[in-house]
């Protein structure tokens, strides 16, 4: 359902409006204040030309008030029937020096040049958000600034194309900071494609570690898989090392992503490893046990000690099937226990998530950790993976990940998350997302849209309540299209589905949405 202006005979004005001259519409003059004035855009009620409170730069017959507000009864609305830019402000002064953030529940059609909430002239840095595309769910999104001077000017912005629309409500300004500290993307597939001749280039087309080019963009955590005895000889504990030691010697963390397979853990999909298969539930909970200790315990002896781990993978349906099933919750708690346990065993201060593939589905998410913290489950952090095209609106997983980091006083991450770059495949394998059917209504299949997705999620991951937002790990930035680095590792000849989605293109060069690891 689309959200537009009211059909109010001052609607019918805008584009009249739009297009007048600036000096035919002049800006209300900015008058100071040292405390936001009607952020919920309450006072003076719907059809405010200029909101109560506020200021108006650029095409101002765009900019005003109408019902239908987040938390009352009215809402800001930038929209003209003709293209426009518009500007909203308010200027604040008397302010104390120091953090403060701004807050604020928006929706957007999509499709502008450019929408966001800016912090600007506060003694820093300018500071902006850049609103999630959401037609219909309201979405909160905060902005940081270190105010010096004790004044800041607290900005809305639209740069947009005729019919473009966003609302925006509720709006506060007090002491505070926000930000991220994960930053990260699996490269589990990068060790086996430079083997078979995969090639890494920085944007300008020089051949170059992938690793180094990721870090010059701001990643600063690495994810990786770990099978049991996988048909390629890959992802295993015999491998898993050796790229541990070039993430550290890079500078970054790195998260040990357990699936307890020989092959693919996920909500569809939890064999046992061919060498467990047959071993009773007291045999399957050492099997874990020893298996992560031996694979952490390797890394801790060379200097490489593992700063997270995920005790299984994508495991909503529970892990080692049959007997780890959510069918019979104490097993599946028994097993988890093993791998916490022989975690904290190598180190105690590395962190343990537990992963689910539920980022838009909060009654999902509550059924199994309510279910998992009744079998007195212990674990750090939660992560799930994310996907838009499959789990759901941005707005249902903020409602997700907030509730989760709330409900279970742990910090929360996305595990997992992704954008194509574009449709058609770099291989003779149908990519998984490659009709323009299947993308997130505003995100499109270009290198513009996959860096404003990943930004719109880290930005709803560093809203969240209470600084429990931990950060985002793209899935899977280094896998691009080489022979013999399919997706099956028992058939040298599969082919590979997700190259359009990789953060290096066709060509080999890493991809401008890299950007989004410099999110804050």
């Amino acid at each position: 359902m689309k959200f537009h202006p009211g059909r109010t005979i001052r609607a019918l004005l805008l584009p009249l409006a739009a297009g007048l001259a600036l000096t035919a519409l002049p800006a209300q003059s900015a008058q100071a204040a040292s405390t936001l004035s009607n952020g919920g855009f309450e006072t003076g009620g719907s059809g405010m030309a200029v909101p109560a409170g506020w200021s108006e730069y650029g095409d101002t017959g765009a900019s005003y008030t109408e019902s239908g507000g987040h938390g009352g009864g009215y809402r800001l609305t930038h929209y003209a029937a003709a293209a426009y830019k518009v500007e909203t402000y308010q200027y604040l002064s008397g302010l104390a020096d120091g953090n403060h953030v701004l807050s604020a529940w928006v929706r957007s059609g999509g499709g502008q040049n450019a929408a966001y909430l800016a912090l600007r002239n506060c003694g820093s840095a300018e500071q902006r958000t850049d609103l999630p595309v959401s037609s219909s769910g309201w979405i909160r999104i905060v902005t940081p600034v270190k105010v010096t001077g004790g004044q800041c000017t607290i900005s809305v912005n639209s740069d947009a194309n005729a019919g473009d629309w966003i609302n925006v409500d509720d709006l506060t300004f007090t002491p505070g900071t926000t930000g991220t500290s994960v930053h990260g993307a699996d490269i589990s597939s990068l060790a086996k494609s430079e083997a078979r001749g995969g090639v890494y280039r920085t944007s300008s087309g020089t051949a170059g570690d992938a690793l180094s080019v990721l870090k010059s963009y701001g990643m600063n955590y690495a994810r990786l898989k770990v099978w049991v005895n996988p048909a390629d000889g890959y992802n295993n504990k015999a491998r898993v090392p050796a790229m541990a030691k070039r993430i550290k010697a890079r500078g970054m963390k790195l998260l040990v992503d357990f699936h307890y397979s020989d092959t693919w853990a996920d909500p569809g999909a939890q064999a046992k490893p061919a060498a467990w298969a047959g071993h009773s539930y007291a045999r399957l909970k050492a099997d874990v046990y020893h298996h992560t200790y031996d694979v952490l315990n390797a890394l801790k002896a060379q200097g490489t000690t593992a700063d997270m781990v995920q005790v299984g993978n994508e495991i909503n349906g529970g892990m080692l099937w049959n007997e780890g099933s959510t069918d019979n919750w104490t097993q599946l708690a028994g097993l988890i226990d093993s791998g916490y346990g022989a975690a904290k065993a190598v180190s105690p201060s590395t962190v343990v998530a537990l992963h689910l593939a539920k980022g838009g589905d909060r009654a999902g998410t509550e059924w199994w950790f309510d279910n998992a913290v009744a079998q007195g489950l212990k674990f750090d952090a939660i992560g799930l993976s994310y996907y838009g095209y499959w789990h759901g609106p941005l707005a249902d997983f903020q409602t997700t990940l907030d509730d989760a980091a709330a409900r279970y006083g742990k910090p929360v991450f996305v595990a997992e998350t992704a954008c194509p770059f574009r449709l058609d495949s770099d291989d003779p394998l149908t990519d998984q997302i490659d009709t323009t059917g299947e993308l997130v209504p505003g995100y499109p299949a270009t290198v513009a849209g996959q860096s404003k997705w990943m930004n719109d999620v880290a930005s709803i991951v560093e809203a969240v309540p209470g600084g429990r937002g931990l950060g985002v790990f793209y899935w899977e930035a280094t896998w691009t299209a080489v022979t013999g680095n399919g997706w099956d590792p028992a058939d040298a000849s599969s082919g590979n589905g997700w190259e359009n989605q990789a953060l290096f293109g066709y060509d080999d060069r890493a991809l401008s949405s890299m950007t989004w690891f410099g999110h804050r």
